[in-house]
């Protein structure tokens, strides 16, 4: 190959990959109930923000997804569950949004749930400036940030239409939710104790349990969602599932579980049994089975 070829080959490649992530601020100077002081880490933000993952607009469909790291409402898993997955989604047509939501020891509730509904209104106000289609933004977790991202689900609302700020008149409610590993249930022996004493502290009163037990708070106007779980998940047991798809079942809502015999728990996009590794094309073929993969409508 001539060095021109060589050349032309490496820009045609470039010019093919997922964009370099931006980092975006959730709130334009400091946001709802910021501390004043202290440092602004990775994994443990300061300052929530979004890092933007767009596809090359030759293969971009559309459709978004608010991504929410695990790590026990303690910390952030940002690159296994984080980057990563924006990175399989770019490479599909599908912009990813990851979220470094506030959380333990330095916030707790309501500040994770403040968090990813800003996200998603965030990325719905500003749908033409990515590319997306406004109906056709999701929230997909990971263990903890399963039940972040149920939270946004279950318990949405439709904006303030005479909000000063533009962002808050829009619906944080997301168009379908994708679940992995998820904590759902605070209570009893399905509960993951420490991600429920990291966002409600040691001693909750009995009715945010309650409210915080995502099979309790799911109704008719739930988005559809994909549910993953193994069943060796000795972390968050796969009853945490199972709950929430029973109870997407008796509302009517549309769901798609997969529970596979083997696996350890936080086992992102691959790093489980060669068994597991089959669940992102499954979710990709659930996600074009109800359109979500289709060309953007102009």
């Amino acid at each position: 190959m001539s060095r021109f070829a060589l050349i032309l080959a490496v820009l045609l490649s470039t010019s093919a990959m997922t964009r370099a992530a931006d980092r975006v601020p959730l709130w334009e100077g400091s946001a709802p109930g910021q501390l004043a002081e202290g440092e602004d880490r990775e994994s443990d933000p300061l300052r929530p923000t979004l890092d933007v993952y767009l596809p090359s607009p030759e293969k971009a469909v559309g459709t978004g997804v608010v991504i929410c790291p695990g790590g026990g409402y303690g910390g952030l898993m940002t690159t296994y569950e984080g980057g990563e997955v924006a990175e399989f989604f770019a490479e599909r047509g599908v912009a990813g949004f990851v979220l470094r939501y506030r959380h333990a020891l330095r916030y707790r509730h309501p500040v994770p749930g403040q968090d990813v509904s800003r996200a998603i209104r965030l990325v719905r106000s500003q749908a033409d400036r990515y590319g997306l289609q406004p109906d056709r933004i999701g929230v997909m977790g990971f263990s903890a940030g399963g039940h972040l991202a149920g939270t946004a689900a279950t318990q949405w609302d439709r904006g303030t239409a005479d909000a000063a700020d533009p962002v808050d008149r829009v619906s944080s409610r997301p168009d379908f939710a994708v679940l992995c590993y998820p904590v759902i249930s605070m209570v009893g022996p399905s509960a993951h104790g420490g991600s429920r004493r990291n966002l409600l502290g040691e001693s909750p009163a009995p009715e945010l349990v309650e409210r915080m037990s995502l099979e309790t708070q799911v109704d008719q106007q739930t988005p559809p969602v994909f549910l993953l779980q193994t069943d060796q998940d000795k972390v968050v047991p796969a009853e945490n599932s199972l709950l929430f798809a029973m109870a997407l079942r008796r509302a009517g809502v549309p769901v798609e579980l997969h529970l596979f015999e083997s696996g350890p728990h936080g086992i992102g996009l691959n790093r489980g049994p060669e068994q597991t590794r089959a669940w992102p094309d499954l979710l990709i073929a659930w996600m074009q089975h109800r359109g979500l993969l289709a060309g953007r409508k102009e």
